[in-house]
């Protein structure tokens, strides 16, 4: 991109269009972008995180202006970081830079930040302005956000149904209700995830890889929840563990031979309390607190999380109030019988006014099916 910019919002647009390129390949830390423009807001150069331990958005957008930084306003996304992580402080090598002017969209809330760059460039004489697009730039980075503030992942729930609402027949039969295009872009969801999750009924009945093909960005952790640890070893999920990590996610009250035959084949097992007894979610089939997985889950770090279903899964998860977003596809098929499976299990709402106003990301048309993303309002 060349040339110049109508107005300061059109600067920052280009900044989250290229911060955006980081998504899925620079997590646990958030995707930045970065545009140096002159006085009349022409282009000088952009920058964006690319990778997870890489020179940050900044630095990236110094690097490619060389001598013509100096002087120049810079547009950044996120707040610059003020300390020794990975890399050095950007703050540093903003001010080195002789950067004039640093326009912020929002505030970092990593606790070791957190208006803590602004106050070291405004020290450094740097002017610093805040807040403009900041919506949006929380919404590029709401994943980070909620690791940061609440040490748990950013939840997506994904299925696939018919124009009934049905993701299944009655029999169970489920393959394809989507067609060939909504399923790659299934494999590309999957490629920026660090964490896939199915139930134990899926592993058997599916026998799935949960992998994406072609490969993506990341090479997600897999998770089945076995609240009894009966995976099969001879499950495509288990001969793959050297492909991809594969966790199983069981009870406390799981034999300890079923757990000892499954670590003997390479699978880490991880053992969980059983939901508490005066909850309503969680229901026994599920027979763990899925709660106390996502807490493990960004204890290590993990920022986004696919839960695949099914309908069991992905209700004890809607009813604990975790789903931060989903990702519908809906197919021009009718399939009909009451006994045929929903998409959403567990206890569900009482009221059609308790559901929660969702943002409306994405609506496309893929080839006839119809995939909607939305998600809950960042924080």
């Amino acid at each position: 991109m060349s040339g110049r910019f109508a107005d300061a919002a059109g600067v920052m647009r280009r900044a989250l269009e290229v911060g955006a390129r980081g998504v899925g390949r620079v997590e646990p830390n958030p995707a930045v972008g970065a545009v140096l423009v002159d006085d009349s807001l022409k282009l000088l150069a952009e920058g964006w995180h690319q990778r997870f331990g890489g020179p940050h958005a900044e630095v990236e957008a110094i690097a490619n202006a060389g001598p013509q930084a100096a002087g120049a306003t810079l547009y950044l996304t996120l707040e610059p970081c003020c300390h020794q992580g990975k890399t050095g402080p950007c703050t540093e090598v903003i001010v080195r830079a002789g950067i004039r002017r640093v326009v912020v969209a929002a505030r970092d809330p990593n606790p070791k930040v957190d208006g803590k760059g602004i106050a070291a460039l405004r020290a450094a004489g740097v002017e610093v302005e805040e807040g403009l697009l900041a919506e949006e730039t929380r919404e590029l980075t709401a994943p980070f956000r909620k690791l940061m503030l609440r040490r748990e992942p950013w939840v997506h729930a994904k299925w696939a149904m018919s124009l009934d609402g049905k993701t299944a027949t009655p029999t169970g039969d489920s393959r394809w209700i989507s067609n060939e295009t909504s399923r790659a872009l299934v494999h590309r969801l999957r490629g920026r995830m660090d964490v896939i999750i199915v139930g134990s009924r899926t592993a058997l009945l599916d026998d799935p890889l949960l992998t994406a093909r072609p490969p993506g960005p990341r090479i997600a952790t897999r998770v089945v929840l076995d609240s009894q640890a009966n995976l099969d070893v001879n499950s495509q999920l288990v001969r793959t563990v050297c492909d991809a990590p594969l966790l199983v996610a069981a009870s406390e009250e799981a034999s300890s031979a079923n757990v000892r035959r499954l670590q003997e084949h390479g699978v880490e097992v991880l053992l969980l309390p059983r939901p508490a007894a005066d909850r309503s979610v969680s229901p026994p089939e599920i027979g763990i607190d899925v709660g106390a997985l996502l807490t493990e889950l960004g204890r290590r770090d993990f920022t986004n999380v696919l839960v695949e279903g099914g309908m069991k899964v992905l209700g004890s998860f809607f009813d604990g109030r975790q789903i931060d977003e989903y990702h519908v596809f809906v197919a021009p098929k009718i399939l009909g019988g009451e006994r045929a499976p929903g998409a959403i299990g567990g206890v569900g709402l009482e009221r059609v006014g308790l559901a929660a106003a969702l943002q409306t990301v994405a609506v496309e048309c893929l080839d006839g099916d119809v995939y909607i993303n939305a998600r809950r309002p960042p924080d």
